[in-house]
Protein backbone atom coordinates (compact mmCIF):
# COMPACT_ATOMS: atom_id res chain seq x y z
CA UNK A 1 0.00 0.00 0.00
CA UNK A 2 1.41 3.36 -1.06
CA UNK A 3 1.31 6.04 1.62
CA UNK A 4 -0.05 9.44 0.66
CA UNK A 5 2.44 12.31 0.70
CA UNK A 6 1.84 14.95 3.37
CA UNK A 7 2.70 18.66 3.40
CA UNK A 8 4.84 20.13 6.15
CA UNK A 9 2.04 22.34 7.43
CA UNK A 10 0.01 19.28 8.51
CA UNK A 11 2.55 18.39 11.19
CA UNK A 12 3.94 21.75 12.34
CA UNK A 13 3.66 22.36 16.04
CA UNK A 14 4.11 25.29 18.41
CA UNK A 15 4.53 24.61 22.13
CA UNK A 16 4.88 27.18 24.89
CA UNK A 17 5.99 26.72 28.48
CA UNK A 18 6.64 29.21 31.25
CA UNK A 19 10.06 28.72 32.85
CA UNK A 20 9.81 28.38 36.61
CA UNK A 21 12.42 28.03 39.41
CA UNK A 22 12.42 24.22 39.06
CA UNK A 23 13.80 24.69 35.53
CA UNK A 24 16.84 26.66 36.79
CA UNK A 25 20.43 25.43 37.01
CA UNK A 26 22.77 26.37 39.91
CA UNK A 27 23.77 29.54 38.02
CA UNK A 28 20.17 30.78 38.00
CA UNK A 29 19.52 30.35 34.26
CA UNK A 30 17.17 27.79 32.80
CA UNK A 31 18.95 24.43 32.66
CA UNK A 32 19.88 23.26 29.15
CA UNK A 33 18.26 19.91 29.93
CA UNK A 34 14.90 21.64 30.42
CA UNK A 35 15.22 23.20 26.97
CA UNK A 36 16.30 19.83 25.51
CA UNK A 37 13.16 18.18 26.91
CA UNK A 38 10.97 20.83 25.27
CA UNK A 39 12.86 20.30 21.98
CA UNK A 40 12.37 16.52 22.12
CA UNK A 41 8.67 16.84 23.02
CA UNK A 42 7.96 19.30 20.20
CA UNK A 43 9.84 17.12 17.70
CA UNK A 44 7.98 14.01 18.87
CA UNK A 45 4.62 15.71 18.36
CA UNK A 46 5.57 16.83 14.83
CA UNK A 47 6.83 13.31 13.96
CA UNK A 48 3.71 11.67 15.35
CA UNK A 49 1.40 14.11 13.55
CA UNK A 50 3.15 13.28 10.28
CA UNK A 51 3.15 9.49 10.73
CA UNK A 52 0.13 8.91 13.01
CA UNK A 53 2.19 6.21 14.70
CA UNK A 54 4.47 5.72 17.67
CA UNK A 55 7.78 7.48 17.02
CA UNK A 56 11.05 7.31 18.92
CA UNK A 57 14.08 9.59 18.94
CA UNK A 58 16.85 7.95 16.89
CA UNK A 59 19.37 10.77 16.98
CA UNK A 60 19.93 14.39 17.84
CA UNK A 61 22.28 15.84 15.25
CA UNK A 62 22.86 19.17 16.81
CA UNK A 63 21.57 21.50 19.45
CA UNK A 64 22.92 25.02 19.42
CA UNK A 65 22.26 27.12 22.53
CA UNK A 66 22.57 30.72 21.38
CA UNK A 67 21.66 32.76 24.44
CA UNK A 68 20.48 32.04 28.01
CA UNK A 69 16.87 31.63 29.04
CA UNK A 70 15.74 33.01 32.39
CA UNK A 71 13.16 31.99 34.95
CA UNK A 72 9.98 33.88 34.09
CA UNK A 73 10.56 33.66 30.32
CA UNK A 74 8.05 31.96 28.08
CA UNK A 75 9.81 29.35 25.94
CA UNK A 76 8.19 28.68 22.55
CA UNK A 77 9.18 25.67 20.43
CA UNK A 78 8.47 25.62 16.69
CA UNK A 79 8.86 22.16 15.15
CA UNK A 80 8.33 20.87 11.62
CA UNK A 81 9.27 17.92 9.45
CA UNK A 82 12.25 18.74 7.21
CA UNK A 83 12.81 15.38 5.51
CA UNK A 84 11.43 11.85 5.32
CA UNK A 85 13.05 8.61 4.24
CA UNK A 86 11.49 5.14 4.28
CA UNK A 87 11.00 4.72 8.06
CA UNK A 88 12.54 7.86 9.55
CA UNK A 89 12.08 11.60 9.45
CA UNK A 90 14.08 14.64 10.45
CA UNK A 91 12.45 17.32 12.55
CA UNK A 92 13.81 20.84 12.88
CA UNK A 93 13.08 22.71 16.10
CA UNK A 94 13.56 26.41 16.77
CA UNK A 95 13.34 27.68 20.35
CA UNK A 96 12.51 31.27 21.21
CA UNK A 97 12.24 32.88 24.64
CA UNK A 98 9.84 35.72 25.29
CA UNK A 99 10.16 38.15 28.15
CA UNK A 100 6.54 38.50 29.23
CA UNK A 101 7.20 41.96 30.72
CA UNK A 102 8.78 43.55 27.63
CA UNK A 103 7.31 41.26 24.95
CA UNK A 104 10.76 40.88 23.37
CA UNK A 105 11.38 37.50 21.73
CA UNK A 106 14.85 36.05 21.20
CA UNK A 107 16.01 33.01 19.24
CA UNK A 108 17.73 30.93 21.92
CA UNK A 109 18.29 27.45 20.44
CA UNK A 110 17.95 25.30 17.33
CA UNK A 111 18.08 21.54 16.92
CA UNK A 112 17.71 18.73 14.39
CA UNK A 113 16.35 15.37 15.52
CA UNK A 114 15.71 12.12 13.68
CA UNK A 115 12.76 9.94 14.62
CA UNK A 116 11.83 6.42 13.55
CA UNK A 117 8.19 5.40 13.26
CA UNK A 118 7.32 2.06 14.88
CA UNK A 119 4.46 -0.36 14.36
CA UNK A 120 2.58 -2.14 17.17
CA UNK A 121 5.44 -4.68 17.43
CA UNK A 122 8.08 -1.95 17.75
CA UNK A 123 9.40 -2.62 14.24
CA UNK A 124 10.23 0.26 11.87
CA UNK A 125 7.20 1.41 9.93
CA UNK A 126 7.10 3.11 6.53
CA UNK A 127 6.30 6.82 6.82
CA UNK A 128 4.45 9.13 4.42
CA UNK A 129 6.70 11.12 2.12
CA UNK A 130 6.93 14.87 2.47
CA UNK A 131 5.37 17.07 -0.19
CA UNK A 132 7.47 20.19 -0.71
CA UNK A 133 5.40 23.30 -1.37
CA UNK A 134 7.69 26.32 -0.85
CA UNK A 135 11.26 27.37 -1.59
CA UNK A 136 11.94 27.44 2.17
CA UNK A 137 10.72 23.83 2.51
CA UNK A 138 12.90 22.82 -0.45
CA UNK A 139 15.96 24.42 1.18
CA UNK A 140 15.25 22.70 4.51
CA UNK A 141 14.72 19.36 2.74
CA UNK A 142 18.03 19.61 0.86
CA UNK A 143 19.95 20.59 4.01
CA UNK A 144 18.32 17.70 5.89
CA UNK A 145 19.35 15.29 3.12
CA UNK A 146 22.98 16.37 3.59
CA UNK A 147 22.72 15.84 7.36
CA UNK A 148 21.22 12.38 6.74
CA UNK A 149 24.13 11.41 4.51
CA UNK A 150 26.52 12.50 7.27
CA UNK A 151 24.58 10.51 9.89
CA UNK A 152 24.66 7.37 7.74
CA UNK A 153 28.39 7.77 7.17
CA UNK A 154 29.01 8.09 10.91
CA UNK A 155 26.68 5.20 11.72
CA UNK A 156 28.49 2.83 9.34
CA UNK A 157 31.71 3.42 11.30
CA UNK A 158 29.97 2.31 14.52
CA UNK A 159 28.00 -0.57 13.01
CA UNK A 160 30.10 -3.34 14.58
CA UNK A 161 29.56 -2.23 18.17
CA UNK A 162 28.21 -4.99 20.47
CA UNK A 163 24.45 -4.80 20.96
CA UNK A 164 22.89 -4.59 24.41
CA UNK A 165 19.73 -6.57 25.03
CA UNK A 166 17.18 -4.58 26.96
CA UNK A 167 13.73 -5.93 27.74
CA UNK A 168 11.05 -3.39 28.48
CA UNK A 169 8.93 -4.24 31.54
CA UNK A 170 5.76 -4.13 29.40
CA UNK A 171 7.20 -6.91 27.20
CA UNK A 172 7.95 -9.32 30.07
CA UNK A 173 5.70 -12.35 30.37
CA UNK A 174 3.84 -12.71 33.62
CA UNK A 175 4.06 -16.03 35.47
Amino acid sequence: MELKSKPTNKSKIHLAQLMMPEHANPGGNVHGGSIMKIIDNAALIAATRHTHSNCVTASVDKIDFITPVYVGNLVIAYASVNYTSRTSLEIGVRIEAECLISGIRTHVASAYLTFVALDKNDKPLEVPSLSIETEEEKRRYNEALKRREQRLSTRSRHKHQPQVCIIRPSKLQKN
